[in-house]
């Protein structure tokens, strides 16, 4: 169902990688509410992923960028104002990548060489792109930027890996930023800390069906999918939520508030 929450509304989606990626989701209920983007990710990526095919069904045009590159990310913000004919309302940073969780090695064995990259996709690639907005003022007042998290940035999750770091980072990035881009500009600054999704980012990491299954159990809505997830990115692309800054939002159907459900509970119990 179609409410034009974003009609007329222009924007930067970072990240669609297949048709199971929240960016990707995001994309098409942006194109069915009524906003305009361009679409971009990381050239390796792109030759791993379909993103021209979204590309066709969104009407969107692909600028390929390594969210890591300064210059890339001029060239991106240039031609997207461009293209799309004006400033922009609207970005989803939905990026992240760990070298050492795709390689196996444990978080007490980092090869900082690949921590480092990892951390520079993963969350300077935010405070970059933002950076890159701010500097040549490409948004609009009242616009609104929303990167994706993992509760990982706050509690314990040991397979998680340096992941969690790069989350945590993400997080104050987003804050700090957020707030001179709130007094300055008006634009807002969020992200969201959505339940562990099957995306092929999520899959990656060691023990995921557990974790999703756990998830799941502890939460009393259940997991949030990742069109869940798209519907609320677009609600916070709209004007209904000008006034959401700099908070980190848990959209994982209660999972952060819960200490323990019944079914956990009894699992346990019958293993006793």
């Amino acid at each position: 169902m179609s409410y034009n929450l974003l009609k007329g509304k222009k924007g930067i989606i970072f990240g669609a990688l297949d048709e199971n990626s929240i960016a990707w989701k995001t994309a098409l209920r942006v194109h069915e509410e009524g906003g305009e983007f361009v679409l971009t990710n990381a050239p390796v990526a792109m030759r791993m992923g379909q993103i021209n095919k979204l590309a066709e069904q969104t009407g969107a045009q692909v600028i390929p960028a390594d969210a890591t590159s300064l210059e890339d990310l001029e060239n991106l913000v240039e031609k997207s104002m461009e293209i799309l004919g004006g400033k922009i309302d609207f970005v989803l940073h939905s990026i992240g990548m760990s070298i050492n969780v795709r390689k196996g090695r444990h978080y007490t064995d980092q090869n900082y060489d690949w921590t480092q990259k990892g951390t520079d996709v993963s969350a300077t690639s935010f405070h970059k792109v933002m950076q890159t907005l701010y500097k040549k003022d490409a948004m609009n007042s009242w616009g609104s930027i929303i990167a994706l998290t993992y509760m990982a940035a706050q509690r314990v999750f040991p397979d998680y890996n340096d992941m969690a770091d790069n989350k945590a980072l993400l997080e104050s990035i987003a804050r700090s930023f957020g707030y001179f881009f709130g007094k300055e500009k008006q634009v807002r600054v969020n992200t969201i800390s959505q339940s562990p999704t099957p995306t092929t980012a999520g899959q990656g990491v060691k023990g995921f069906d557990g974790f999703i299954s756990y998830a799941d159990k502890m939460s009393p809505l259940g997991n949030a999918s990742a069109m869940d997830c798209a519907n609320y990115i677009v609600t916070m692309f709209s004007d209904l939520t000008k006034m959401v800054t700099l908070q980190n939002l848990y959209h994982d159907g209660g999972f952060s508030n819960v200490g323990v459900s019944n079914e956990v509970m009894e699992a346990f119990t019958k293993d006793a």
